[in-house]
């Protein structure tokens, strides 16, 4: 081999050596970018909610039924068009100290996450009075 062409090879590597590492530490900041984004996202959604609609907003019906899990209700309203983030709702609902309890109410799109969980946190109305009833 020529001196040349080990001349040549030694400049390939170098400049594939600093291209791969350029590359790779391009695709970290990328992917750093990207998870410090969602998680500012995903802490604003726990802490400042924000509504689906602006008022009046849209009515909606809501049944949550014996037993249902957290998730479940989430995916609900999720469906319903209610909440946007089931996970972030689910964290309110632990970070608050939220109970969801079971019964139909009705919700409006111009509501937040945490306005639902604080109607989701008290007994319908004709439940109560149903357990009263009882008594």
């Amino acid at each position: 081999m020529s001196q040349i062409t080990k001349e040549i090879n030694k400049v390939t590597g170098t400049i594939i050596s600093v291209s791969g590492k350029l590359i790779f530490y391009a695709v970290i900041m990328l992917l750093l970018f990207e998870g410090v984004s969602k998680g500012y996202q995903f802490g604003h959604d726990v802490f400042y909610p924000t509504a689906m609609e602006e008022a009046p907003g849209t009515p909606r019906v809501v049944t949550i039924k014996t037993g249902e899990a957290a998730a479940e209700s989430a995916h609900t309203l999720a469906r319903l068009g209610l909440i946007d983030n089931e996970l972030a709702f689910q964290v309110q609902m632990k970070f608050y100290e939220y109970e969801i309890y079971p019964g139909t109410y009705t919700l409006n799109t111009s509501m937040t996450a945490k306005d639902i969980l604080q109607m989701l946190n008290e007994k319908p109305a004709e439940e109560e009075e149903a357990a009263e009833e009882n008594q």
